[in-house]
């Protein structure tokens, strides 16, 4: 989520700006389901982004520009496949809960994942609109 506030101060495409904006209302939702979940199993929750999260932050607060939203959309490839892949294995999970919260959550991943490769993917092509539209489908 605090990736997806920064893109939305930094980033240059309305493109990005639109994805880093269903970043943040998809991913507050399914933190807060997560926290809860959590709760009623008696495990703590991170309050705060891991070092590796920290540290993609700082790296991106020094871009400006096209070179930002290249970068912040590569990152947010990357951290979506792994999220699905670990999202698929939590569907298997014999805990009813975590398993009802993975199906429910995984087709939002994989529809994050399929718009972060557009809006990637346009910006290598040099247009950063051509995936806005793509955004409001959910």
């Amino acid at each position: 989520m605090e990736l997806g506030q920064q893109a939305l101060q930094q980033a240059q495409s309305p493109a990005v700006k639109q994805f880093a904006q269903q970043m943040v209302d998809d991913h507050s939702k399914a933190n807060r389901e997560l926290t809860e979940l959590a709760a009623n199993k008696k495990i703590t929750v991170p309050s705060e982004p891991d070092a590796s999260s920290k540290a993609l932050a700082s790296k991106l607060s020094s871009l400006k520009g096209d070179a930002y939203d290249k970068a912040y959309m590569a990152a947010m490839v990357k951290d979506h496949r792994k999220d699905v892949a670990l999202f698929k294995r939590a569907t298997q999970s014999q805990d009813q809960d975590i398993r009802q919260f993975a199906e429910k959550t995984l087709p939002v991943l994989e529809h994050h994942l399929s718009m972060a490769e557009q809006v990637s993917k346009s910006l290598k092509g040099g247009s950063g609109t051509a995936a806005a539209s793509s955004s409001s489908e959910q």
